[in-house]
Parts: C-alpha cells; sequence; structure tokens
C-alpha cells in the first residue's frame, strides 16, 4: 500500500488513478477524497466511474470527509453527463467487484438512451451485464472529446 495515497498494488482502480496503468481521457475531476474518470470498461462513450482516491472496498468504511463528497459530487456528475451526452437516463451504480472478489469502490455514471436499450433489447442491470458481453469498447478518440467535454461542463 503506498503510504500517501492509500493505493494497493494490483489494484486496477488504484494503478488508473496513480498513473501507473494508462487512462483513456485522462482525469476528468478531482476533490479532495474523489476521482473521476471515462470508464475503462465496455460501457459505451460518456460513462463516468466516480471513486474514492483511497483505496475503500466498503461503503461503510468511507471517512466523513469521502462521505460529505460523495451525494453532491455524484449529482454534480450526472448533471454534466445529462448534458454532454444527451441521454434518456443516467445510472448510477455501485460496482466493487474485480473476479468474484470485493474490490476499490466505484460509482458507475452511465448514460443510456433508446438506442442503447434497443439494441441490446435490455435495460438496467440486463443492459451492463449485454454491454459487457458484448465487448465494445468506445473509440479513443471519443473518449478523449467526451472527456473533454465532461472537464469543461464541470469546470
Amino acid at each position: 500500500m503506498d503510504e500517501d495515497s492509500g493505493a494497493v498494488g494490483g489494484c486496477q482502480a488504484c494503478d488508473l488513478t496513480s498513473g501507473r496503468a494508462s487512462l483513456r481521457g485522462g482525469t476528468v475531476l478531482r476533490t479532495g477524497a474523489w476521482t473521476v474518470e471515462h470508464c475503462v470498461g465496455p460501457l459505451g462513450p460518456g460513462t463516468l466511474v466516480v471513486k474514492p482516491v483511497r483505496h475503500v472496498v466498503h461503503v461503510a468504511d468511507l471517512t466523513t470527509e469521502e462521505s460529505g463528497e460523495l451525494g453532491p459530487l455524484l449529482q454534480k456528475v450526472s448533471a454534466a453527463v445529462t448534458e454532454v451526452m444527451s441521454p434518456e437516463q443516467v445510472y448510477v451504480c455501485l460496482w466493487s467487484h474485480a473476479g468474484g472478489t470485493p474490490g476499490h469502490i466505484h460509482f458507475v455514471v452511465q448514460p443510456v438512451g433508446r438506442a442503447d436499450t434497443a439494441r441490446f433489447d435490455a435495460f438496467g442491470p440486463a443492459l451492463q451485464v449485454a454491454m459487457g458481453e458484448a465487448g465494445c469498447f468506445p473509440d479513443a478518440g471519443e473518449v478523449g472529446r467526451v472527456c473533454d467535454r465532461m472537464r469543461e461542463v464541470l469546470g
């Protein structure tokens, strides 16, 4: 564990935050306790991840500072995703398992439109599963453009 950041070696979330792993689009926003990045999985362009900077495995383990920032940050990021992507809905959900083992918590903020639900004939968690199984990763250039726009909106 990195004493300063709480980063844990071998944790993909920590590796992305610390720069040990390549992050397409770069960091979108960083607060005192949280970082916002584009999702590295196949959930479509504009899907952002909101995660604690510190390695945290359980919501119950969030500090007072982390907890205090979370609600307003999720609302702010959801509003930015709405403005930039113009979706029908924005899903916000907690993910934390990696290979069946609890890992670094992160909130996925995903724009979802009719084209998504029609293409995969699914919605909600079933849509996310279908998108994962399809393995359609957004183009790196598109991710970069979306992240630039999100940074402008989140200012």
